[in-house]
């Protein structure tokens, strides 16, 4: 089986989706391995490393036509360089791993496409939370990275200090941050604020997430959604909230973020769109030179304004809208995700090929397209909405 690593073309991104010790794992497993031409640089790999443990180094339009899986970070974006979009670059029954976002209303058309090819999506994003698939949970993993990096990001855009400093004029009070959304992102952002000395609030529709915040040290905000609403029958998952319910958890969000100097959101229910927690109105309610940082943004955002791929400022407030901040922890991020790429890969191997049995959760829930149908459940949710 050839596997292809494709250099990333997103702007500011630095992953790679294999290190040379993932590929060194990968061609002991009987693989032949294209590597693009400086697919590593941005994580600190150089093509000669890939070399060494037997990997071939070759241009994208090669990659593309002889690889059968492609292994990539973010999901297929037009590449500016060739001035083709990477879907067109694909072919029918190819196989693509990546972070695909598929429930996101900006990647509709670019999954429409990729169905329409004949392309097998796998996204990274729908990888359960159970046991044995923990070593292939990107996700969590890339949550980590974002809710740390997400935070110092939010902590250089607001206009004050995080923590509490003693002055010759007198003592400057400390920031206020709201972390929406408990879950790794969250806890991570909670964890790096605290230590910077902020004073934290955290709010979560799942009793179990609030309790973890407040381990952290996170004062918590009732949402007012009862707990048999909020989650999922086995107890893992926040559901996707009807909107009255969506309406009383923004009602009991207001008077806490217009107080913030941060709001970081992270809320995001599994396999769909994320929800919008903070409208138009509820960022006029801020006060200016405060911040958002809409981490959630790549499966559509909880913030009603927030542009996707930029920071932006509307209403006095800064909106972090970036769509890679992970990448901009390229080593560490890139160590991570190459490991859990690698693991599931090899989950899905059979034989020497990637053989999908349709019934097993794991692939059920990675599975977006595959013989020119579209399966995603949240996709075809989300697309139904529009």
């Amino acid at each position: 089986m050839v596997i292809g690593i494709l250099k990333e073309i997103m702007e500011g991104e630095k992953r790679v989706a294999a290190t040379p010790q993932t590929v060194k794992k990968m061609i002991a497993d009987g693989y032949k391995v294209l590597v693009e031409t400086g697919a590593g640089e941005g994580s600190f790999y150089n093509d000669d490393e890939y070399k060494a443990v037997g990997a071939t180094i070759t241009d994208t339009e090669s990659i593309y036509h002889e690889s059968e899986v492609i292994l990539k970070v973010k999901e297929p974006l037009f590449n500016n360089i060739l001035n083709i979009h990477e879907v067109d670059l694909l072919h029918s029954g190819q196989i693509i791993i990546s972070f695909l976002h598929p429930a996101s209303p900006d990647n509709h058309e670019m999954i429409k496409k990729l169905t329409a090819k004949g392309v097998t999506g796998l996204t990274l994003d729908g990888v359960p939370r159970i046991s044995r698939a923990q070593s292939m949970d990107a996700l969590s993993s890339m949550s980590s990275c974002a809710g740390y990096k997400g935070m110092l990001l939010a902590a250089n855009a607001i206009a004050k200090f995080m923590p509490m400093i003693t002055s010759a004029v007198g003592v400057v009070k400390p920031a206020n941050v709201l972390v929406v959304g408990a879950g790794v992102a969250g806890l991570r952002g909670i964890a790096t604020a605290k230590g910077l000395g902020a004073v934290v609030y955290a709010a979560d529709i799942r009793p179990d997430a609030n309790e973890q915040a407040k381990s952290l040290g996170a004062k918590i905000i009732d949402t007012g959604v009862p707990a048999d609403i909020a989650v999922s029958q086995d107890g893992k998952y926040a559901n996707k909230l009807p909107e009255e319910w969506l309406k009383v958890e923004r009602e009991s969000l207001k008077d806490i973020i217009a107080q913030a100097d941060i709001v970081f959101l992270t809320a995001l229910v599994f396999g769909k769109k994320a929800p919008i927690l903070v409208d138009e109105e509820m960022v006029k309610l801020m006060q200016p030179g405060s911040c958002i940082a809409d981490i959630s943004i790549d499966q559509g955002g909880n913030c009603s304004i927030t542009q996707p791929g930029v920071i932006s400022q509307k209403h006095g407030v800064n909106i972090i809208g970036y769509k890679n901040i992970p990448g901009m922890l390229p080593a560490s991020s890139t160590d991570m995700f190459s490991n859990n790429i690698y693991n599931l890969l090899k989950y899905l191997t059979v034989d020497g090929k990637i053989k999908l049995d349709l019934s097993d959760e794991i692939v059920k829930s990675i599975l977006v397209c595959h013989e020119g149908v579209l399966l995603h459940e949240g996709t075809l949710e989300a697309m139904s909405q529009k």
